[in-house]
C-alpha cells in the first residue's frame, strides 16, 4: 500500500532562505558601512596621541617655567628681591659671558635658551622627552601690565611636540 502526498494545487511553496542578488545587495550595504566606520576609526586613531602630546608640553613648559620664575629678577636684584632694582637693562637680556645653565641666577639669563632635547639644570637629557623641543625668550613687557617697562618681564616658554604642534606658555616677573 502506497501512500501519496499530495500538494494542492492553488498553494504557492514558500522559499525559505535567501537569494543570491539579495546576498550581494548585502554584502555590498555591509562593505559600504563598514568603510565608513574603519575611515572614522582611523581618523581618531591618528589622533588618539594629541592629547598625550599636550599634556608632557604642559608638564614640560611648568618645569622649565617653575626653574625661571625661582630665579632673582635681575643680576642686581638683592636676595629676598627688596628693595627693586633701578639699574634694568633691557637691552642687555640673556647669559652673562660664559655663564652656563647650571649658573643661571635671574630671569633674564634664559633668553634665547633652545634645548633638544629638553634638559635638566645638570644639563642631562630629561627622559621620556625624546623629540620635544623647548625655547624660551624674556623680554621687558612692564607696559603690557601698566608699570614701567624695566618692573616687568615676559618669559615665554614655547614647547614643540614630536608631532610639530607648537605651544607657548607665558608668565610675568615682577620687579620687587
Amino acid at each position: 500500500m502506497s501512500v501519496s502526498i499530495s500538494r494542492p494545487r492553488n498553494k504557492k511553496i514558500r522559499q525559505k532562505g535567501m537569494t543570491l542578488v539579495e546576498m550581494v545587495i548585502s554584502i555590498v550595504l555591509i562593505s559600504i558601512a563598514m568603510t565608513a566606520m574603519l575611515s572614522a576609526f582611523s581618523t581618531s586613531m591618528s589622533r588618539s596621541a594629541d592629547p598625550l602630546w599636550k599634556n608632557k608640553s604642559l608638564k614640560l613648559a611648568q618645569a622649565y617655567l617653575d626653574e625661571i620664575l625661582s630665579k632673582k629678577y635681575d643680576n642686581d636684584t638683592p636676595l629676598g628681591g627688596v628693595p627693586a632694582t633701578t639699574s634694568v637693562s633691557c637691552g642687555s637680556l640673556g647669559p652673562e659671558s660664559g655663564e652656563i645653565r647650571a649658573e643661571f641666577d635671574d630671569v633674564d639669563d634664559y633668553n634665547s635658551l633652545s634645548d633638544n632635547p629638553p634638559k635638566l639644570v645638570t644639563n642631562n637629557d630629561m627622559t621620556g622627552y625624546a623629540g620635544y623641543t623647548v625655547q624660551v625668550t624674556v623680554i621687558c613687557a612692564g607696559d603690557d601690565v601698566s608699570v614701567s617697562n624695566d618692573n616687568a618681564k615676559l618669559i615665554t616658554v614655547t614647547v614643540t611636540s614630536p608631532n610639530n604642534t607648537t605651544m607657548p606658555f607665558s608668565a610675568y616677573r615682577g620687579n620687587f
